[in-house]
């Protein structure tokens, strides 16, 4: 299904994306680029699109993350609360190493659950 959001962060010239797909009740956010303090706006838009389209589950691919600073951290940490708050789940899949030790570090790991590639059923 063709994105229904797509946007781009910050001025830090990474490119920054977040676009949103849907696959029946599920809705795939797919991440690119650098998530920081230039430009968590996309990701907030696309988790909060998801959420009022009625999306059941919201998955966020990470596969094409490079990057991800405490901004974007607590970014996806206020998409899990306001999931939840939906009644929806918030899941992470494909997380690069180098953004996988910034989860580990601060264990906000253990919130999410965390797909080491993105579930067939979303694909």
């Amino acid at each position: 299904m063709a994105a229904d959001a797509h946007g781009t962060g910050g001025g830090g010239g990474h490119g920054f994306t977040a676009e949103l797909s849907r696959k029946g009740p599920i809705a795939v956010v797919a991440l690119s680029g650098e998530l920081d303090h230039d430009g968590p706006q996309p990701l907030r838009d696309a988790i909060g699109q998801a959420l009022a389209g009625g999306a059941a589950r919201v998955l966020v691919d990470c596969t094409g993350l490079e990057f991800c600073d405490s901004t974007g951290l607590n970014t996806l940490l206020q998409g899990r609360l306001d999931a939840l708050a939906a009644g929806s789940t918030l899941e992470l899949a494909g997380i690069r190493p180098a953004v996988a030790r910034l989860f580990e570090i601060t264990g906000a790991g253990t919130l999410f659950t965390v797909h080491d590639t993105l579930p067939e059923e979303a694909g």
